[in-house]
């Protein structure tokens, strides 16, 4: 049996590593560094060094291409297949080096808008396999601690949302705050800016980490400018942001 272990490291930083995501790491025999290209190389180096800051003596690392996605014949079909391209990658590395307890440095939380688990899932329909899922720290804890901030108003609901939901179907009406998270397009240019409030933050407990709040229409284009210079700078970027349409605390 294949004990496959999920390990979240929080957004870049060593201190969003928890005891027993560290503790994971040094038990793996295998971890698996995916790799998605040049323009990305950065990410799949900062996993490498996580792994050699932590660790005393880091296990084999595993550096793999990871499949591209099409989505030219729907969004749902490109994703589905995205993922099983990406399961039968982690299969055939597990394979060639003959693991038992390999592990994934998973950013943020495998368990909140990222699409590991069902990788996982399939890699169970092909290998004999048991899943370890260790939480990190969340993007969304890191914004708030960036930012200092509470993530909900006084006894009102927090929805979390992502930047296609915004896009496709506006505000939704029954909550006054927002967190918005894979949006790759600042998607907040499609809601009507007068009267909400926006804290954002990319590159969280980074080095490069980079903050931006205030009012909407006083700042998107700052916001804008920032994270295209960043993103232009660094070949990737991975930010979040919190929305408040009352501005109450």
């Amino acid at each position: 049996m294949i004990e496959l272990a999920l390990i979240g490291i929080g957004t870049g930083s060593t201190g969003h590593l928890t005891r027993e995501g560290v503790a994971a790491m040094a038990d793996a025999d295998l971890i698996l560094i995916p790799s998605k290209g040049e323009d990305k190389a950065d990410l799949a180096a900062l996993r490498q060094a996580l792994c050699r800051q932590v660790l005393v003596s880091p296990p084999p690392l595993a550096v793999f291409d990871m499949p591209a996605r099409d989505v030219s014949d729907g969004y749902r079909q490109g994703v589905e297949a995205w993922h099983d391209a990406i399961a039968a990658r982690w299969e055939q590395v597990i394979r060639a080096h003959g693991a038992i307890r390999p592990a994934l440095l998973v950013w943020g939380d495998p368990s909140l808008y990222d699409s590991t688990l069902r990788i996982a899932e399939r890699v169970a329909r092909r290998l004999p396999l048991n899943l370890r899922v260790i939480p990190g720290i969340t993007a969304i804890q890191a914004l708030c601690a960036a930012h200092a901030i509470p993530l909900n108003a006084v006894a009102a609901p927090v929805l979390i949302t992502t930047g296609r939901q915004i896009r496709d179907h506006g505000w939704p009406e029954t909550v006054d705050r927002l967190v918005v998270m894979l949006d790759g397009e600042c998607s907040f240019q499609s809601l009507d800016a007068q009267g909400l409030h926006i804290w954002w933050g990319a590159f969280l407990g980074m080095r490069e980490q980079i903050l931006i709040s205030g009012p909407l229409p006083e700042v998107a284009g700052h916001i804008l400018e920032t994270r295209a210079r960043a993103r232009a700078e660094h070949g990737w970027i991975m930010d979040v942001y919190l929305l408040d349409r009352c501005r109450s605390r």
